[in-house]
């Protein structure tokens, strides 16, 4: 009867910590918000989306407003098309700016939208005209290079 009794506890506590695990794994993959909030999609096209991937954030003014839900190619302009799922409570103006930015140096990748000053607001189906691709850190590196090596190739004016 002790026995039963010590394996039943020790059960109970295996499972509590494989259901811990579970649980921070899920937060950790961003996969952990399976909450039902009525959401509108809106689309924008960009010439490069870097490292952007399907649920990332969206935020505007530091505040996650949405999130990523879908990335694809379109043949015809040869630019991403990122559909956006933006939560209902809040509200852009349809001249709202969307720019690809990075948490710190090599952080996660996310949407910024910056709200413009037009009257009418943005709603389900809708296209962002103003966007902003992603900084791509190799371009700006291979950049400073080379013109650091033009720079050193010119000889200094006489004076």
């Amino acid at each position: 009867m002790q026995r039963a009794t010590l394996d039943l506890w020790v059960g109970i506590f295996v499972v509590a910590g494989i259901a811990a695990i579970l649980f921070l794994a899920l937060k950790v993959g961003n996969m952990g918000s399976f909450d039902s909030a009525s959401t509108y999609t809106v689309k924008a096209s960009f010439e490069n989306i870097g490292g952007l991937k399907v649920r990332a954030p969206i935020k505007s003014a530091g505040v996650v407003v949405g999130r990523v839900s879908n990335i694809g190619f379109d043949s015809k302009t040869y630019e991403a098309t990122v559909s956006l799922k933006l939560d209902t409570r809040y509200k852009f103006p349809k001249d709202t700016s969307a720019s690809i930015m990075t948490s710190g140096l090599l952080g996660e990748q996310y949407i910024a939208l910056e709200a413009g000053g037009e009257e009418k607001m943005l709603s389900d189906g809708n296209t962002l005209k103003i966007t902003q691709g992603a900084v791509v850190l190799e371009n700006l590196i291979g950049q400073f290079l080379y013109n650091k090596s033009e720079g050193e190739a010119k000889p200094a004016a006489p004076r």
